[in-house]
């Protein structure tokens, strides 16, 4: 019997970490990936690596709610993608009552930046990369000004949230986004891990050890 509970628990644990990207630790950390591009409220394409948020939102509510869980670690590996279901998501994970550390795995783009910021404590690899840019408009626009005040007023969310949960000031951040020097046919600043880590966003060049054992340490202090 004890033997079958095992099995069932190892299958369950397996099949979490193919659907939803999430599976627990030891000393009972709770790891979720946050990976190719963040699904909003219309479905992607079948070929298209996604994070559905509508996975993950109910993942940090069990978290939060869970006795067992005493912290979580987020990797994250994205290009962005809808910026009304990132922000859901950074905003749960910094409401967490429990301790959080993300690592930045390859790239945290465009709405990446902002769950990247929402954990307690932040790490990039030597080789990872944030690109901050503006709202993209992508489809058909209606050339009002109510819709430029939308995307303004969605922009400076973004900011209000990423300067609210790092080093780095709103202005700097806004320079950053503006900058129209580095990417040819868009404006943004492309940050690799030390510049990152320089300007304010993340708190720390490190790799997987370090995040686990920082998490560890936070875990026994809270």
């Amino acid at each position: 019997m004890a033997e079958e509970k095992r099995k069932e628990k190892t299958e369950n644990e397996r099949e979490n970490l193919k659907e939803f990207g999430e599976v627990k630790m030891e000393d009972r950390i709770h790891l979720i990936s946050v990976i190719g591009e963040i699904e909003g409220h219309e479905c992607l394409s079948a070929n298209t690596k996604t994070t559905k948020y509508e996975h993950v939102l109910p993942q940090l509510a069990a978290i939060e709610d869970s006795d067992e869980i005493k912290g979580v670690l987020v990797l994250l590996n994205t290009v962005g993608g809808d910026v009304e279901a990132g922000l859901a998501i950074a905003e749960m994970l910094a409401s967490l009552s429990k301790p959080t550390v993300s690592l930045v795995l390859g790239g945290s783009h465009s709405i990446g930046v902002p769950i990247a910021v929402s954990t307690d404590y932040s790490f990039i690899v030597a080789t990872g990369t944030m690109v901050i840019h503006p709202v993209r408009m992508n489809g058909t626009v209606i050339g009002a000004p109510q819709t430029y005040d939308y995307f303004k007023q969605m922009q400076d969310r973004i900011l209000g949230f990423i300067a609210d949960h790092c080093k780095a000031k709103r202005e700097r951040l806004e320079e950053l986004m503006l900058d129209t020097g580095m990417l040819t046919k868009d404006l943004g600043t492309i940050l690799v891990g030390h510049q990152a880590v320089e300007e304010g966003i993340i708190d720390e060049v490190g790799g997987i050890r370090d995040a686990v054992a920082r998490l560890r340490k936070m875990i026994c202090t809270s």
